[in-house]
């Protein structure tokens, strides 16, 4: 790995990059006039990390600094790079990216950052990039049985910017922009949907993947899938039915997903999602959320796995709108419904008050 003659990352994806005001180039689009502010960049070494065992060459990320009216001051290279630039005050973005990522690709982490900055009259501005992991990843394992059942058929995972299509003996990771992913499969005459996952950045996922046959199936009829997980944030476990969507856990009450396993299931629509209610009168702090009577907003409640829950990040928070449902679930004019298991319909959140959430319940029952 080359290193940066500006600094030195031994990390990332916790990579830190310094800017701050010190001298100007001739380089510089904007007029020198007097009370102008500078900026200038160095990457600062960070903490090791287990989080990759090749780094991304410093010199080769790419760094834009743009003013508020999106006119591009430098774009480049950072070892190409000026040592700083001389700019008039006003609002800046500084951006710094590992490659370029716009459609799902194999074998392609993109790491950066962005921040807004504001340069005053004379003054050295400093910021503070930290470059994560910007999309995510996901790696199907294929167990040998799958084209056994399926000798004609494919596997593919798409999202909203395209797909990829994963070879049966393929050990490689697609990576994808954070958001809704779906596994297809393709048994060589159509197409159905396995299951969807919501990935957040720098969310890496190990599918496997496998289809035992049951007892007198012949060659490609369809069987039972497993599903297991293996994430850096979760550990879980699904089994889906090809071609029999009612199995798949959450599409009815009475496989309903429960608190924990719901939580990484971010993005499905139209969900059951079981537990009980421990509190309500939610803020996006970290500990924002009344566990105890009396309660004062009517507009959300918290659900967790036991009803002795205690802490905002065990909890699921759910949206009540304006209507029938929050009537019958604020705990302001409720208050006896605390500890109750509820089952709620409705769409799973990857963030609502700073945790994962449910909006637009539909249906509700208790237990």
């Amino acid at each position: 790995m080359k290193t940066s003659s500006k600094g030195l990352i031994r990390s990332l994806p916790a990579v830190a990059i310094f800017l701050s005001g010190v001298l100007s180039f001739s380089c510089n689009k904007l007029t020198v006039e007097s009370g102008q502010g500078t900026l200038v960049w160095n990457f600062k070494p960070s903490l090791p990390t287990r989080s990759l065992n090749e780094i991304p060459d410093t010199d080769a990320f790419i760094l834009k600094v743009s003013d508020s009216a999106g006119e591009i001051l430098y774009k480049g290279k950072y070892g190409d790079s000026p040592e700083a630039l001389l700019v008039n005050p006003g609002t800046y973005t500084v951006s710094a990216v590992s490659r370029e990522f716009s459609t799902p690709e194999f074998d392609a982490p993109q790491f950066g950052d962005e921040q807004v900055v504001m340069v005053k009259d004379g003054a050295e501005t400093r910021v503070l990039l930290d470059c994560s992991q910007l999309n995510c990843g996901i790696k199907l394992r294929i167990s040998p049985d799958f084209l056994e059942s399926y000798p004609q058929g494919s596997l593919s995972v798409s999202s909203e910017e395209g797909s990829l299509v994963y070879g049966s003996a393929s050990d490689r990771t697609g990576f994808f922009k954070p958001g809704n992913l779906t596994v297809v499969l393709d048994d060589g005459q159509t197409s159905s949907r396995l299951l969807s996952r919501f990935l957040e950045a720098r969310q890496m996922l190990t599918l496997g993947i496998a289809c035992p046959s049951a007892p007198g199936l012949s060659s490609g009829t369809s069987s039972a899938v497993s599903i297991s997980l293996d994430t850096l944030r979760t550990w879980s476990e699904d089994e889906f039915i090809i071609g029999s969507q009612e199995t798949v856990s959450g599409v009815t009450i009475e496989n309903a997903y429960g608190v924990g396993q719901a939580k990484s299931h971010a993005g499905e629509k139209g969900v059951w999602v079981c537990g009980y209610i421990v509190g309500g009168d939610l803020s996006s702090s970290k500990n924002g959320i009344r566990f105890t009577p009396p309660f004062e907003s009517m507009t959300c409640i918290a659900i967790a796995a036991r009803s002795s829950v205690s802490e905002k990040a065990s909890c699921m928070s759910v949206q009540l709108v304006k209507g029938p449902i929050r009537e019958k679930l604020n705990l302001v004019e409720n208050p006896q419904l605390l500890s109750r298991k509820v089952y709620l319909k409705g769409d799973i959140e990857s963030s609502y008050y700073g945790i994962p959430g449910m909006k637009n319940l539909s249906e509700f029952s208790f237990e």
